[in-house]
């Protein structure tokens, strides 16, 4: 609809299955659910652990607008070379004080002002700062005024994402789940009118182990010995949402969550 405008968020992009899967699948997504702005979790488009400037240049040229990422943005050191001057490329915002980057960015598309912000959970991962405290005071303190806020939490659990978004419902537009690289099957909208999905999935070889190759992960989880994780190759597609929201008032009516097979 005219009156509408609609971001398609997509899950934890996984090398270069993930990469090509948006080659061929993007273009068709974007004109089929007539998308106006794309958002796309890409802390793992390297190998499967990292994001490289090149490639984060190679997901800007596919027409995503903006990069989020999470635990594994420093794995690939490269990204330092440009994570303080590309606005469009986000790591966790409630990382303490003095790391590289930025958490949080407003974004101009179509005469629309679009917050998206990054938060890394604390549950199994690392002790960051709280991200319930984080996004409350950033939300607080931001002086530029804006239509529309999506958050991206990356987190390990679902308690700890269920609990972020009863938090910030009525205070976003949307929270959007990733780093579990499965998508639930929970999207709605919330009681105060924030669009939810526990984890929006991931985008790469679904013939895997959450996007990498079976054998050596089942051999680790047999051992606890390390073991080389190769990113798997086979039954491409991507696990992404939609979101559609009415412009007269910039409120989500509606996300849907799609599985799209290459």
């Amino acid at each position: 609809m005219q009156d509408d405008f609609n971001i398609l968020f997509i899950g934890d992009i996984v090398g270069r299955s993930g990469r090509e899967s948006l080659k061929i699948g993007l273009p068709i997504l974007k004109e089929k659910y007539n998308i106006d702005f794309i958002i796309a979790n890409a802390e793992n488009s390297a190998g499967g652990f990292g994001i490289s400037s090149k490639i984060a240049y190679q997901l800007f040229d596919l027409n995503i607008d903006v990069i989020t990422t999470g635990n594994h943005i420093w794995k690939n050191k490269d990204i330092l070379k440009i994570i303080d001057t590309e606005p469009k490329i986000l790591r966790p915002l409630n990382y303490p004080d003095g790391v590289p980057g930025k958490g949080f960015n407003i974004f101009k598309k179509n005469n629309v002002s679009i917050l998206v912000a990054n938060l890394l959970g604390r549950i199994n991962l690392y002790e960051v700062d709280c991200p319930f405290q984080k996004i409350s005071k950033t939300l607080n303190s931001i002086s530029e005024k804006y239509d529309i806020s999506i958050i991206d939490f990356h987190s390990e659990t679902t308690a700890e994402k269920i609990a972020m978004g009863y938090f910030l419902d009525g205070k976003v537009t949307a929270v959007l789940g990733t780093h579990t690289h499965v998508q639930t099957a929970d999207e709605k909208i919330l009681p105060n009118g924030t669009a939810y999905i526990t984890d929006v999935g991931m985008t790469g070889a679904f013939n895997s182990v959450i996007g990498m190759e079976k054998e050596n992960v089942i051999k680790h989880f047999l051992t606890r010995m390390p073991f080389k994780f190769e990113v798997a190759t086979e039954d491409l597609g991507i696990n992404c949402v939609v979101v559609s929201i009415d412009k007269k008032n910039f409120k989500p009516y509606k996300i849907e969550r799609i599985n799209y097979k290459i």
